[in-house]
């Protein structure tokens, strides 16, 4: 079949490439020229395992290019997917611009009958304006014998695993109007839907609700994991026996119950304020929904807390320098969008310290959003990040940092101080190595090591 997706970033990259691979004929289209550029040079701007090959072997097979014509695009395909970013407003509610500049350039280019697919992360409605969009473009044009319909096909991808998300859906969610959509595509999903029944059709507005609920309800996992781990630091219990003991239960499951110091990412914070501002427009108090984003703004704040209590006080940083491990808002990826990472380093440069990061593929992006400051030094590794630190914060939980050489860690740290955000390390075992270990929710383990260390 032939494709065409409007955007090229995270979600129709990685879809363009996996319906290539598939056999499809699909072009990308995307405004901006250096972006398509390098893609057409076989370079991948985003990380994500597996995407560079997948692109570079399907561009070569005449199965996927990239073009800055919209006329192009609109031209090749009767299926337009639109899958352009939708950043939060000022209210938090999603910012629908490019979204509907790509219905209003379908509609006008457009020559033959068009099933335009919005893929984008989308609040409730936003079909049927993209749809009053394309008609109103088809009316001035003096074309609206031309038909066309609006579909809703919300993505579930995970960044890190999203190529193999794509290949193997867990569900694929059809929110359609009329069969001729629906058997569009089904067509064209049919070589994913081979194992067993993946597609679920609903009407257009439950699809566009499934992807916030599904987001907001993972976002809510987490929070409440990071409140319940507040209360184990204080009550003297240790979160990660109650995660064992909660996620046995089949009706919690394990999935979504680690708690940290944070969530971040380009969908959970996003989607969270837009359903809570999308409650509103309707006279709705989302107070759940709220309390989410509350908990994790928190939450994001509690290893500066950490550090500062554990030196005295924040007016005890000044001068001081602290090592990072993790900048990334999650492994396997380059995000560093609304990354718990930033939060804290921006904190300590508030209180006058200075920081030195590493992550494996996240330097770059720091570098590039916070530029030369003289407060930050992006190490080449995450020995030489450790040189001359009064105590290593660890954010993400990289493989990598997952058996470390402590004996090495403590020579290069002027102290064995140790906040770990993800929970990494057994407190038992820090404690055997002389080392002081804050880590989330674990209040019994840390005071332990604490009084140790004072009666040693």
């Amino acid at each position: 079949m032939k494709v065409t997706i409007f955007g090229s970033g995270y979600v129709g990259l990685v879809q363009g490439a996996v319906l290539a691979e598939a056999g499809n004929d699909v072009v990308c289209v995307d405004v901006d020229e250096a972006r398509v550029a390098r893609l057409q040079r076989g370079e991948v701007p985003i990380f994500e395992p597996g995407l560079e090959s997948l692109l570079r072997d399907n561009m070569r097979l005449d199965r996927l290019c990239f073009t800055t014509d919209a006329a192009v695009g609109v031209n090749h395909a009767e299926l337009q997917f639109i899958a352009v970013g939708t950043p939060p407003d000022e209210d938090g509610s999603a910012d629908l611009r490019h979204v509907l500049t790509v219905a209003r350039t379908i509609g006008n280019h457009m020559q033959k009958p068009r099933t335009i697919v919005a893929k984008s992360t989308v609040p409730v409605g936003t079909c049927d304006e993209i749809t009053r969009t394309v008609g109103q473009v088809l009316k001035d044009r003096g074309r609206d014998d031309l038909r066309f319909s609006v579909v809703s096909n919300p993505e579930f991808l995970k960044e890190g695993s999203a190529v193999s998300d794509c290949r193997r859906p867990d569900r694929i969610i059809l929110g359609v109007s009329d069969e001729h959509a629906e058997d569009l595509l089904r067509e064209l999903y049919a070589p994913f839907n081979r194992n067993h029944e993946k597609i679920i059709v609903m009407g257009v507005r439950s699809a566009e609700m499934t992807k916030y609920a599904a987001n907001a309800m993972l976002a809510t996992k987490i929070s409440f994991m990071n409140e319940i781990a507040n209360l184990a630091e204080r009550l003297g219990a240790d979160i990660e026996d109650v995660r064992q003991g909660i996620g046995s239960d089949p009706r919690i499951g394990y999935h979504f119950i680690y708690p940290g110091a944070g969530f971040g990412g380009s969908c959970f914070p996003k989607d969270v304020k837009a359903l809570e501002r999308t409650a509103a427009s309707v006279g709705y108090e989302a107070a759940l929904i709220s309390a989410v984003e509350q908990v994790n703004a928190r939450q994001k704040q509690v290893l500066f807390d950490k550090i500062a209590t554990h030196y005295g006080g924040a007016n005890e940083l000044k001068g001081r320098k602290f090592a990072l491990w993790g900048l990334s808002f999650k492994p396997n990826t380059d995000d560093i969008r609304e990354a718990p990472s930033r939060v804290l380093m921006e904190a300590l440069w508030a209180a006058g310290a200075s920081v030195t990061a590493f992550d494996p593929v996240a330097g770059p992006e720091v570098g590039r959003l916070y530029g030369r400051r003289p407060d930050l030094v992006l190490a080449e590794n995450k020995y030489d990040c450790l040189n001359g630190a009064d105590a290593l914060a660890i954010c993400t939980e990289w493989q990598e940092f997952r058996s470390p050489d402590f004996a090495e860690m403590a020579e290069r740290l002027k102290q064995p101080v140790l906040f770990d955000g993800r929970n990494m390390f057994l407190p038992k075992r820090m404690l055997g190595q002389g080392w002081t270990y804050h880590s989330i929710g674990r209040g019994a383990a840390v005071s332990k090591t604490q009084e140790s260390l004072r009666l040693a």
